[in-house]
């Protein structure tokens, strides 16, 4: 009977857990620990909220100029933009201005300055030197889900290097990546035990997001969600759940962004220029 190792680990304010299978239980236990690592890795390099990470020094200094970054770090924003520009701009990583204008962070800004500071055309990226900079002052990355897929792919990789065939990870349950197949259930945005589909991963990856989770009242008295669309400045609010299946977690986290806030009529955008992906949305 093949063995079973499960594991867990908090970062990235989330909690990240794989579950591995095979023939010897202390391989697999060493295999675990170093993607559980690789993880912990990936935050100090990404998190906005550690002041030595490659995005803290991005977020503190790019509107001043170039700022190096790791060739790793550089590679994720490369993505990220080319997601952005293929999502027209449902995907975002400068939404960091509105995550605090919404008050998602302890500091706070004005919403209207902060629409205005939230635009992926205004991250500068140098292949050459490895630098990003800011064309303003006043904008602010914040990586969000697709930080978490991009470590979730990083420890996959690990796994498959030493050799592991059949792993399940995952980063707060709305972030997975499968080594082998497995079959996952999508709990519905009502957040009953009924799922709204069960999808079938192998060696594939799924990103789920949703407006509930995380919310504040805004001015309304009326609950805000804390995904953000980049194109109005306000939380998103033309779908009520998205998922997406596709070969890279950071890509289906990315692109499930992009379909909530899009909704319906993002649908046959992204299926056109996604041919490979599986793409649902929950309507509200």
């Amino acid at each position: 009977m093949p063995a079973c190792v499960a594991l867990a680990r908090q970062a990235m304010a989330t909690c990240f857990e794989v579950v591995l299978e095979g023939d010897y239980e202390p391989g697999l236990r060493a295999a675990g620990e170093e993607a559980m690592e690789e993880i912990a890795r990936q935050e100090r390099r990404l998190s906005p909220f550690l002041p030595d990470s490659d995005i803290s020094r991005v977020n503190a200094r790019s509107a001043l100029g170039p700022v190096p970054v790791d060739p790793r770090v550089f590679n994720l924003l490369k993505r990220a933009v080319e997601l952005s520009e293929l999502t027209d701009g449902g995907f975002d990583m400068t939404i960091g201005p509105l995550m605090a204008a919404w008050g998602f962070r302890e500091t706070e800004a004005s919403k209207e300055l902060a629409r205005r500071n939230t635009g992926w055309k205004g991250v500068i990226l140098d292949a050459e030197e490895q630098t990003v900079r800011f064309d303003r002052q006043g904008m602010s990355l914040d990586l969000g889900a697709f930080g978490k897929g991009w470590a979730l792919d990083s420890a996959a990789d690990i796994l498959r290097e030493v050799g592991v065939k059949r792993a399940l990870l995952h980063g707060g349950t709305s972030s997975v990546t499968a080594i082998g197949e497995w079959n996952v259930a999508v709990a519905g945005p009502d957040g009953s035990d009924h799922p709204v589909s069960r999808v079938t991963l192998r060696d594939n990856s799924l990103g789920v997001s949703a407006p509930h989770g995380r919310t504040v009242q805004d001015t309304d008295g009326e609950q805000a969600g804390h995904v953000m669309d980049p194109r109005t400045g306000r939380p998103a609010s033309s779908a009520a759940l998205a998922f997406v299946v596709c070969g890279s977690a950071a890509d289906a986290d990315a692109l499930s962004t992009a379909l909530l806030v899009l909704g319906e009529p993002g649908l046959p955008i992204l299926s056109a220029r996604f041919p490979d992906a599986r793409f649902h949305v929950v309507p509200r």
